[in-house]
């Protein structure tokens, strides 16, 4: 599958940055989910991703893990997202999607049985949150023979030969984690990860998207001066939430609230 590198070549052709938003399957409404996603693309993102509901997402803030209460709730599963996934690509075909997630939920599935459902879906990458470098030979045998990309996470505390190991077993794109800590809980800050993604763009040749604390297009802009890209998930999980506690509909919210993003990327200073 190449929907992901070649959205990422042709966003530097163009001279472009990513947008990457996430959002919550099963939250606000399961039915909409699938809606949800085409707004966000027809609001401007250039790739998507898609959490998958766990009762213990350790690397998430109170904003994604109430949104993970809430699909849970509704009795949203692993199985349930991967349905979300065919009807998104029912309708579009190049729009690359990422399934984020934590190993318990691919596991008791059973791994390689979910990588190929999910690249039978449409998907075309995961993010196993809490699968350590060192771990992942485990599992790269069945994400190679499935197609699945492999998106691997770079903190500001990674230590430089980590860092080097992690790239050598990225693929897609590397997510820098902006922050210490967990999602959601304070904004992000430029100029003190300036340095560090300079080291990690001069060890790979792969995009550097930032995520963690971007709040708004401001910030957002900020990150893709230094970066290939951004990826956008608290604050469009608490908008959306409101959206639906009002009334509104779920997805001019989401259309509006890319939209103004990419207006932000899209700005040249």
């Amino acid at each position: 599958m190449t929907r992901l590198p070649d959205r990422f070549a042709a966003l530097h052709a163009q001279q472009r940055k990513a947008l990457i938003p996430y959002i919550s399957a099963g939250d606000p409404d399961p039915a909409q989910t699938a809606a949800i996603l085409h707004a966000l693309v027809a609001g401007g993102a250039d790739a998507l991703e898609l959490g998958i509901p766990f009762s213990d997402p350790a690397a998430d803030g109170e904003t994604i893990q109430q949104a993970n209460e809430r699909a849970l709730a509704r009795g949203v599963t692993l199985q349930q997202t991967l349905a979300i996934v065919r009807e998104f690509r029912r309708d579009d075909a190049t729009t690359p999607l990422i399934l984020m997630g934590y190993l318990n939920s691919f596991e008791r599935a059973g791994f390689a049985q979910v990588m190929s459902d999910l690249a039978a879906a449409g998907g075309d990458a995961v993010i196993l949150v809490d699968c350590p470098v060192e771990a992942l030979p485990d599992y790269e045998a069945d994400l190679n023979q499935s197609g699945i990309t492999p998106i691997l996470l770079v903190t500001p505390t990674t230590n430089p030969a980590r860092r080097r190991a992690i790239v050598q077993h990225a693929g897609g794109f590397l997510y820098f984690v902006s922050l210490r800590g967990v999602t959601g809980t304070k904004q992000a800050d430029a100029d003190a990860i300036a340095a560090d993604i300079r080291a990690l763009k001069a060890d790979t040749g792969l995009p550097v998207c930032v995520g963690f604390g971007i709040r708004d297009g401001a910030t957002a802009h900020r990150m893709a001066d230094l970066a290939d890209g951004v990826v956008i998930g608290s604050a469009l999980v608490a908008r959306l939430h409101q959206a639906a506690e009002n009334g509104d509909s779920l997805t001019d919210t989401a259309r509006a609230f890319t939209a103004d993003i990419r207006a932000h990327l899209d700005h040249k200073d």
